[in-house]
């Protein structure tokens, strides 16, 4: 089938883009545009708007964009050609003629999509029926409600190598063997492939039944028995649950993939709808790119046995060449033993959610899965661990992701293997011994080694620079802070030692225009000028002619913030991992204690720069 540009152009007028949206979108009328809250993403405030006139919507906050075509494809996920005869029907268009190759094809797939929807209906009377009283006890056992099977179609398919096969006798063997329900064998008459099994209905984006998976009720091999590929079915491009999936992901803004059909099963009877899950097979190239059209970043629940984090790795793997920005994985390890039909059969939603709440981004699981790979005890093993990383980034296409990628990768490796100065450890005021902030955690002291906010130190070191007063007042803090390699860490400790080395003589103050002329015959003077410019930080601290006073307090606080944010992440990220290892209620309160405090600590800093926006602003007025 040809489709001219000419067509599709009249196919775009004669279609109200405004109506098509708003069958799924509420829309308020705005001048010559329609507007609503966006569907691609979550947001309170509209920002997405439908303009009739130019064909086209787009959205300002995540910056969807596309006419009525594309709106069908991305919105609907329908494929194009799918999007385009349904748009034609609407329109009162007549798609173009069909070469007679091309007709008989259509007609044949029409031919098995009538056959598999009739094959569902016959698989789901016989679970009712006499025969599936085994099935449907397995169903109990397994906690399924009949509204769920009932929802997702499960069936039965007796034991019998003629059932279906006479069922369905009118499509005739050829037919129904080039559906995949029936198996041929040279010289036998065909015979059912799904014998004694529930059956569990495998649909496309549309909601057609393409395919089926077979559970075997009781021992045997295989445990799970899917379709073989067909004109309607191909499993590396298949995404189980994806017609149920997507509007509840796009809704949600979150899209999990699961191993099985029973774990998506579980998790949309607890509540949670936005799951798919791949048939059998590792995640495909083309099964990533579904997932990306419906979000950027989806999360991989695989089972927390060796099996389901081998193929979580394999997926990042794979996944890594087409990586963009904005445009990643995350990834959730469930407690060892246990899959997402376990979890939430033992803990409810609420266990999952506490995952979902912790997840794993995709450089931390490939950087943990190669740090453990091999033993790491000589310069050769490193070496060859610095050339894996290397390789993995290289695969990247994008180059500003390959880039970022390559830098995170240099920065791990040097913060876990280079050797670290021994930190600063002043006497305090000559008689008590200094002590460290306390309760100071292992992780926490690796967090201020290779993961303090650079941001909010070049902040403090400033606010340091412009007040050398308060140096001495905070020399046990600083003193434990160990920031990371590079001039604004040798910054920090020349800034700390002229404090120490001018606390003993006799200059007098130290005041901030001959701290910074004492770093410039080290050569800081480049660096510590640009801490210092009028609009470098947005800190009362580092601003020149403020209040002294709260000057002073802002640059407490900030610093409260600086040592404070490592202990609670490092503490957060223990209460993650245990209680990955065994939920409770207590380790879920726990958790979630954790994350409103670190929440608490984002605030604070938020208030410190809108403190000196108001602040800012009341001088500007009176001015």
């Amino acid at each position: 089938m040809s489709l001219s540009p000419a067509f599709l152009d009249e196919l775009r007028a004669r279609t109200s883009l405004s109506a098509l949206v708003g069958k799924t979108v509420k829309l308020h009328k705005a001048g010559r545009e329609h507007k609503g809250c966006c569907p691609f993403h979550n947001e309170k405030t509209p920002s997405f708007y439908v303009n009739d006139d130019k064909g086209f919507y787009h959205c300002f906050g995540c910056s969807a964009h596309g006419d009525a075509i594309r709106w069908m494809t991305d919105q609907r996920g329908l494929p194009f050609i799918d999007a385009v005869k349904e748009l034609a029907q609407a329109a009162g268009l007549d798609m173009p003629a069909m070469d007679k190759r091309a007709a008989a094809k259509a007609e044949r797939t029409k031919g098995l999509v009538e056959a598999m929807a009739d094959a569902a209906a016959f698989f789901t009377e016989q679970l009712h029926g006499l025969g599936g009283q085994d099935a449907r006890r397995m169903l109990e056992r397994r906690g399924v409600s009949a509204e769920t099977a009932k929802a997702f179609g499960m069936g039965f398919a007796p034991d019998s190598r003629r059932a279906l096969r006479t069922a369905l006798a009118e499509y005739g063997d050829a037919m129904l063997v080039e559906a995949g329900l029936l198996i041929q064998v040279e010289g036998k008459e065909p015979y059912d492939r799904f014998r004694g099994r529930l059956m569990i209905p495998i649909r496309d984006a549309r909601g057609r039944v393409i395919a089926f998976g077979g559970r075997i009720l009781d021992q045997g091999e295989p445990k799970y028995l899917n379709s073989p590929d067909t004109p309607l079915f191909d499993k590396g491009r298949t995404l189980y649950n994806l017609d149920r999936a997507a509007p509840a992901a796009r809704k949600s803004g979150r899209l999990l993939v699961v191993e099985g059909y029973m774990d998506v099963i579980a998790l949309a009877q607890a509540g949670i709808h936005e799951a798919v899950a791949p048939l059998g097979t590792a995640l495909t190239e083309h099964q990533l790119e579904r997932l990306w059209r419906m979000v950027e970043v989806p999360v991989l629940c695989f089972d927390g046995d060796g099996a389901g984090q081998k193929a979580a790795v394999r997926a990042a793997h794979r996944a890594l060449p087409m990586l963009a920005p904005g445009r990643s994985l995350r990834f959730v390890t469930l407690p060892a033993g246990q899959d997402p039909d376990d979890l939430v059969k033992s803990g409810g939603a609420g266990a999952m959610e506490a995952l979902l709440a912790a997840t794993e981004p995709l450089v931390d699981r490939v950087w943990a899965h190669e740090l453990a790979a091999e033993p790491l005890d000589t310069p050769e093993q490193r070496a060859g661990l610095k050339r894996r990383l290397g390789e993995l980034a290289a695969t990247i296409a994008d180059p500003a992701v390959r880039s970022e990628y390559q830098a995170e990768f240099r920065r791990r490796f040097d913060a876990h293997f280079l050797p670290q100065r021994k930190p600063f450890r002043p006497m305090g005021n000559g008689r008590q011994p200094w002590r460290p902030p306390v309760p100071v955690t292992e992780d926490a002291k690796a967090l201020r080694a290779a993961g303090i906010d650079r941001v909010l130190a070049k902040a403090v070191l400033a606010g340091l620079i412009r007040h050398p007063a308060e140096i001495a007042r905070h020399m046990e803090v600083l003193g434990s802070l160990r920031l990371a390699d590079g001039a604004l860490g040798r910054l920090f400790e020349a800034v700390v030692d002229v404090a120490l080395e001018d606390a003993g003589g006799s200059h007098g103050a130290l005041d901030s225009g001959r701290l910074v002329t004492i770093l410039a015959r080290s050569g800081f003077e480049g660096i510590a000028s640009d801490l210092l410019r009028a609009d470098a930080m947005p800190y009362s601290f580092t601003m020149a002619g403020g209040d002294p006073a709260r000057a002073r307090e802002d640059l407490d606080e900030a610093i409260a913030i600086l040592i404070a944010r490592p202990e609670v992440d490092a503490q957060l990220a223990a209460a993650t991992r245990a209680m990955q290892a065994r939920f409770t209620d207590e380790a879920f309160e726990r958790q979630v204690a954790l994350v409103k405090e670190r929440q608490a600590l984002e605030m604070r800093l938020a208030n410190l720069c809108q403190a000196h926006e108001d602040a800012r602003a009341l001088g500007s007025e009176g001015n």
